[in-house]
């Protein structure tokens, strides 16, 4: 080839790559400018994950496990059992709080008809001592009467009259008639007494009749605890979810406060994203959001800002760090958003498990 061509050759070459180089440098220009203008009005991270409500499967009493009715992954419904406490303890203490109930009962019922006894022996004493009184105004009449009596022939006696046997007949009928006004008088005394007396058996039943029934209600009290715990022995689903990490052998012993598994509420589910401290001056609750799951690239959610936290995550922890120790290093810090997922297709939700790793894009503008 003559040295010509080579150059003719050459120059196209050199043309070639102008042009390519050119185009190279639109290109990346044009992309440069458009994600610069992106992330004018996005803020975009991949710290981020998929949260969930985990309930915590607690006894409310201890026991041995009965029997269990679920397995590890398995979904249940609000209600289902998922297990059983043996119940013969707590059968038999329902069985010693419903006898003691009923001893309070008797009790009361006894103490209530010694409070009616009482009111009946005061109405009694009180009927007595009325007739008491009408009894010594009879009498004082009749004393009285015997009196003028004896006055009067006293004096016809000494005038000679009437005969000795008559004036003798005259005050034996007014000592008898003191007599019997005296004994009257004492029963009246009697039938005050008796009534005193009656009146303070009655404050006394009345007294034991209302420690009877606070025995009662306190015996009602125990009756329902018994019952409550009894019922606590069957332990079922507080919510619909997926069950986890199941170790529950039957007769194994469980103690109340102490969780035994977890209960995944699926349908309920957010996304905290954690963004640098250099991005969350451009967000704001309400904002829109798209959510790529690493697990499902064919999924792409939509999402909206529900809050932000109000510090940073090293603030919460256990240890919270102390700049002021002496041993200061500046790392970016970051702050957890919370993220609401808009989707409401229960076959998407059911593919996506807490702790997933996804990137969120919020829109800012």
């Amino acid at each position: 080839m003559s040295e010509t061509n080579q150059n003719k050759e050459k120059k196209k070459l050199n043309k070639r790559f102008v042009v390519i180089l050119a185009v190279l440098v639109l290109l990346g220009g044009s992309y440069g400018i458009y994600k610069y203008t992106y992330s004018l009005s996005h803020e975009w991270t991949d710290n981020a994950q998929i949260e969930a409500t985990i309930t915590s499967i607690v006894p409310r009493v201890s026991g041995y496990v009965e029997k269990v009715f679920v397995k590890d992954d398995q979904y249940v419904k609000k209600g289902d059992t998922l297990l059983i406490i043996d119940r013969t303890e707590y059968q038999l203490r329902l069985a010693q709080a419903q006898a003691d109930l009923a001893i309070a009962e008797s009790g009361a019922l006894v103490s209530a008809e010694t409070v009616d006894l009482s009111k009946t022996q005061v109405l009694t004493a009180d009927a007595s001592i009325s007739s008491a009184k009408t009894n010594v105004e009879a009498a004082e009449i009749r004393l009285w009467r015997a009196k003028q009596d004896y006055e009067r022939y006293q004096n016809l006696f000494k005038d000679k009259v009437v005969t000795e046997q008559q004036f003798e007949q005259v005050k034996a009928e007014k000592e008898s008639a003191e007599k019997q006004l005296e004994f009257i008088k004492e029963q009246e005394k009697i039938a005050s007494t008796q009534r005193s007396s009656s009146q303070t058996q009655t404050k006394v039943s009345q007294s034991q009749h209302k420690v009877a029934e606070a025995r009662i209600a306190q015996a009602k009290t125990a009756v329902e605890a018994a019952e409550l715990n009894l019922s606590y022995c069957v332990i079922t689903a507080p919510c619909d979810g997926q069950v986890s990490k199941i170790e529950l052998v039957e007769g194994q012993l469980l103690q109340a406060g102490r969780p035994v598994f977890n209960l995944v509420v699926n349908e309920d589910l957010w996304v905290i994203a954690n963004f640098k401290e250099t991005q969350i001056g451009t967000l704001n609750e309400g904002q829109n959001c798209e959510i790529s799951i690493d697990a499902f690239e064919d999924i792409h959610l939509k999402g909206t800002i529900e809050s932000i936290a109000p510090g940073t995550g090293s603030t919460f922890t256990l240890l919270p760090p102390d700049n002021a120790t002496g041993n200061f290093v500046k790392i970016v810090q970051r702050v957890p958003v919370r993220i609401t997922i808009d989707e409401t297709n229960k076959e998407v939700l059911q593919k996506l498990r807490p702790g997933l790793s996804v990137e969120v894009t919020v829109t800012t503008k």
